[in-house]
């Protein structure tokens, strides 16, 4: 099947199989008050991405991250101040989150046009979708009409977002109490397809796995003794980075599940998605490697679902004229 059929497949797919979407979360909410609103937005991703293909993994996490703290409000995006404490240095978040100046330019080209209209929590929910149509991804309808909150939770932050390190079992512990079922689960696991991770983030698999001493016995020898080489203690930085999908890392498609199956999976949270612990998340595993159709239609419904958590919608929260700040 073509790209385009696929896509629109995959669109109108949605329309009857995900979740009902928040009462007051529409994709025609900006229609009147800011009618190229998704134009300008994909503009200034396509743009971005082009510049830095490893852009759209970091704008699709950050609106991950912000959703699982205090629900889809752009808290995420708060800065430091001297009377306020955001979300960026939380331990998910420090040293690790980026891509905030993307949104600023995002920001900036709605508030030109629209000004005090869009917030910038469906700022992000776009550029997410963006990101992924960037590197040839599935399409998905975004509900819009979140608002703004005044406030962050670096505690949240620190407490909800998955590790890398994570176990299975505490990996569906924490998508289930967002509301999330273990479909959305490995889906969303999915957009580890794209983008880089630190050797911080990994490296205890590669030597020290589970304090044994040893690697992760799970690895693939041959992509184990490369990640040594990439990731050595003594000739790399924490900092120093390796692909999470080391087949086709600057394009959306379901390479990472062929991967999982091969035990190539880089973070000890991938991996664990294929393991006997779990014959769901194990069969969808499997599923996704097999029919990319079915990863981007659930993937799709994935995020709609995420982006539906715990929205600021009517009064509540604000539309902020910058990210960074409360009004």
């Amino acid at each position: 099947m073509k790209t385009g059929m696929l896509l629109i497949v995959v669109f109108a797919t949605l329309l009857v199989t995900q979740k009902p979407v928040t009462a007051q979360l529409s994709p025609l909410f900006y229609a009147r008050s800011c009618p190229n609103l998704q134009a300008l937005v994909r503009r200034v991703v396509q743009q971005a991405v082009f510049q830095e293909p490893r852009m759209a993994a970091s704008l699709l996490r950050l609106f991950f991250h912000d959703c699982f703290v205090q629900g889809c409000d752009a808290s995420i995006l708060l800065d430091d101040t001297s009377s306020f404490t955001g979300e960026k240095t939380a331990v998910p978040n420090r040293n690790s989150v980026r891509g905030f100046e993307v949104i600023d330019n995002i920001k900036s080209a709605v508030e030109n046009a629209c000004p005090r209209t869009v917030s910038c929590a469906d700022i992000l929910a776009l550029a997410a979708r963006e990101s992924v149509l960037a590197l040839q991804g599935p399409a998905w309808s975004v509900p819009l009409g979140r608002r703004d909150s005044t406030t962050a939770s670096l505690a949240s932050a620190n407490n909800d977002i998955p590790a890398p390190t994570s176990t299975l079992s505490q990996l569906i512990s924490k998508f289930q109490a967002k509301g999330l079922s273990i479909q959305d689960l490995v889906a969303t696991s999915g957009a580890h397809t794209i983008g880089l991770a630190r050797c911080v983030t990994f490296r205890d698999r590669l030597y020290n796995f589970s304090n044994t001493g040893a690697p992760d016995p799970n690895l693939n020898r041959f992509f184990l003794a490369n990640l040594q080489q990439q990731c050595s203690p003594s000739t790399s930085s924490d900092n120093s980075l390796s692909a999470l999908d080391v087949r086709s890392p600057n394009r959306f498609d379901n390479s990472y599940f062929v991967n999982l199956q091969f035990n190539r999976g880089l973070l000890n949270s991938d991996q664990v998605l294929a393991s006997t612990q779990n014959g769901v998340a194990q069969g969808l595993v499997s599923l996704y490697a097999n029919r990319p159709f079915q990863f981007f239609r659930d993937f799709a419904s994935a995020m709609v679902n995420m982006g539906n958590i715990s929205p600021l919608t009517g009064s509540a929260g604000q539309i902020r004229t910058s990210c960074r700040v409360v009004n």
